[in-house]
């Protein structure tokens, strides 16, 4: 069968990846010159189902919990299994009691095992939640290695172009994310804003959420030296840079996260405008020979997987997964 996958972010590699093991000739067309450009390369990489259950329905746990095993086998090296740390100022403490009431997968750990998991952050938080299950991977690289991966296996790539002629196609699969606002029904666009800071003064080994009333941070390690921060959901599809206000937020959560952060130097700022529809889960939409893959809100690392996964068994076996009852058939 011969395949047309529009969109070369994360929905589309994964979904690339999981009908060329099927026997499919796939191509993926993108507008943009190179893999990844759009709210991919915005992302943190966490795949930490768990902890994502506190903001999101049991879906996301159930669905995500097997994307580690996915990225780690599609992208070798590149996921790290060292959990992720949740913690809160003792003047937040109920932030992080609401926080364990809405989640599961984790064991409390007090001032001295914090200190042991994170050294660096000794003496700073007295209780946190330590989600031992989940892991965390860098975006860019995962994308490159899944894009090398693919073109070795004879995926073609064509990027950069306005248009492509998709007459000769089989099936036609869209990962185009919120470019379909105003096409796809109920879908929307979700602000995501983001940093990178460079600093040799402080080391994690894993992603570390602080919990604060107005403003929960999490900062994610990228090669050493660098953490990428993130924190902002905001309900508009504008994607100009950074606000003052929400600079000043992350600095500001990433100082209460250890003072060495404020000598840090900003080295990249970001927006990426993340697809969702009114229920913030993702669905597959089936219109004629196009199968839309969209909605993956802030979860498109932790859900792309399993939602291939499923888009590959529609177009394999015509059939409507009882995993997910969000997908949608229609003429």
């Amino acid at each position: 069968m011969r395949i047309l996958i529009k969109g070369a972010g994360v929905a589309g590699l994964t979904a690339a990846l999981e009908l060329t093991r099927r026997g499919s000739a796939v191509t993926v067309f993108d507008t943009a010159p190179q893999i990844g450009r759009g709210a991919s390369w915005f992302a943190g990489g966490m795949l930490a189902p768990w902890c994502e259950r506190e903001s999101a329905e049991q879906a996301v746990l159930d669905l995500g919990q097997s994307a580690l095993d996915w990225w780690e086998e599609a992208t070798p090296g590149l996921v790290s299994r060292n959990g992720t740390l949740v913690v809160a100022p003792a003047r937040d403490r109920e932030e992080l009691s609401r926080f364990a009431s809405r989640t599961s997968g984790y064991r409390l750990v007090n001032e001295e095992e914090i200190a042991d998991l994170e050294p660096d952050l000794a003496g700073r938080f007295r209780h946190g939640l330590f989600f031992e299950g989940e892991g965390h991977l860098d975006p860019r690289l995962a994308l490159a290695a899944l894009h090398r991966r693919l073109v070795e296996s004879g995926v073609v790539f064509d990027l950069g172009d306005k248009a492509i002629d998709d007459g000769g196609f089989d099936r036609i699969v869209d990962c185009t994310g919120h470019a379909q606002v105003g096409s796809l029904s109920g879908l929307r666009g979700v602000r995501g804003e983001m940093l990178y800071l460079a600093t040799d003064e402080v080391s994690l080994s894993r992603p570390v959420r602080l919990l604060h009333p107005r403003i929960p941070l999490y900062i994610v390690p990228r090669e050493p030296g660098r953490f990428m921060l993130g924190a902002t959901m905001i309900e508009t599809e504008e994607a100009g840079p950074i606000s003052a206000r929400s600079m000043m937020e992350f600095l500001n959560a990433a100082y209460a996260l250890h003072p060495s952060f404020g000598e840090a130097q900003i080295i990249e700022s970001g927006t990426g405008i993340r697809p969702a529809f009114p229920d913030n889960l993702p669905r597959i939409v089936n219109e004629g020979k196009t199968l839309f893959i969209n909605g993956a809100h802030r979860h498109g690392f932790l859900l792309s997987p399993a939602m291939a996964r499923q888009a590959a068994d529609f177009i394999e076996h015509k059939e409507v997964s009882h995993a997910d009852p969000r997908q949608r058939r229609s003429a």
